[in-house]
């Protein structure tokens, strides 16, 4: 029996890669690290499983996240990574299947192509590269055959995209570096300043999902935080209270903010004053930080909400477009960066 291939879309970022099968949703979610001997350059573990390894393995072995700020920065990893994800969905598949790959607005026709080779190495027999932003609209359920505006906030670990979205297009858009990472960097420095305790990233990523916050919680939370004391040596532990990390967040909090002022004042007033009734969505993981839907609407006056499932709704959304390929290819839908390469 012959098995048609399903067409697959795939959302691989700076944190967590996910895969979605048409038919079947998505059916991979794998952080995007890899694990290397240093030496011999050999992949000895991938996406949960090298996670683990984190901290805990020798000095011969490294991690290396293949995508830097939404974008391939190893090329050969990004492609075997890819391949090793796409090999577990298609290995009943006769035929290669054509794959949409989400890629920032910012990209540029360098690494364009270089997302698209990775994807053909990985095994697709085409590939068509979406917006994020777009993809993520999609996901939320926003109607994009209309010409109305809406801001796309995408906080993810690596960059945070701000794109103002109408007509199936990207019309404004604005990409920085200042994400995910960045607040948990932010609290290592903070714990480090106050405490003179040193702290792992992980460590800092655990109390930025526990009790992360940007506004007063009704409730304040405390969490327990174990790490190296910098005057002894010596293990240490301290209490960190939520409204602490409100001061922590200050400055990943503004760069934000003014990233979607930016992008307002470069925003067609038309658009603009669509929010009105459309209002901001955020989405990406750093969305997922207590209060910051309610900074972004006081920064600007403008209703915002975070996006159901902010961590999978890009996937979904670009799972959705899948349907939509033909039609992207004949030229009928007006994506503003739509690309196909025949493999």
């Amino acid at each position: 029996m012959v098995i048609f291939e399903k067409d697959i879309a795939v959302d691989m970022g700076t944190c967590e890669t996910l895969v979605y099968e048409q038919g079947s949703g998505i059916v991979v979610r794998e952080p995007t690290v890899i694990a290397v001997d240093k030496f011999s350059g050999k992949m000895l573990k991938m996406g949960n499983e090298a996670e683990k390894m984190l901290g805990r393995t020798p000095a011969n072995i490294v991690p290396v996240n293949p995508i830097q700020e939404g974008v391939i920065s190893d090329y050969d990893l990004a492609a075997l990574m890819l391949r090793e994800l796409i090999s577990g969905v298609t290995s009943f598949s006769f035929f290669k299947p054509c794959m949409l790959m989400c890629v920032p607005s910012s990209i540029t026709g360098v690494q364009e192509r270089a997302v698209i080779d990775a994807a053909i190495e990985a095994g697709a027999r085409k590939v068509y590269l979406q917006e994020m932003a777009v993809a993520t609209a999609v996901g939320a359920g926003i109607d994009l055959s209309k010409p109305d505006g809406h801001l796309i906030v995408d906080i993810g670990g690596g960059t945070t995209e701000v794109a103002m979205v109408s007509g199936g297009g990207v019309v404004a858009c604005e990409s920085i570096k200042t994400a995910g990472g960045t607040f948990d960097d932010s609290i290592v420095k903070f714990i480090r300043s106050k405490y003179n305790l040193l702290i792992g990233t992980r460590t800092a990523e655990d109390l930025k999902k526990s009790i992360g916050c940007v506004v007063q919680r009704k409730d304040m939370s405390i969490e327990e935080v174990r790490g190296r004391d910098l005057a002894t040596g010596l293990p240490k532990s301290v209490k960190i209270t939520s409204n602490e990390l409100i001061d922590a967040f200050v400055d990943p909090v503004n760069a934000i903010l003014d990233s979607i002022h930016r992008v307002l004042e470069i925003t067609p007033p038309d658009l603009v004053g669509d929010l009105d009734a459309n209002g901001i969505l955020l989405s990406g993981g750093g969305s997922l930080i207590y209060g910051i839907e309610k900074v972004v609407e006081r920064s600007t006056g403008i209703r915002t909400a975070v996006v159901d499932d902010p961590i999978s709704c890009t996937a979904y959304g670009a799972g959705k477009l899948l349907s939509a390929l033909d039609e992207m290819q004949d030229g009928m839908m007006n994506f503003s960066r739509r690309r196909m390469l025949r493999g």
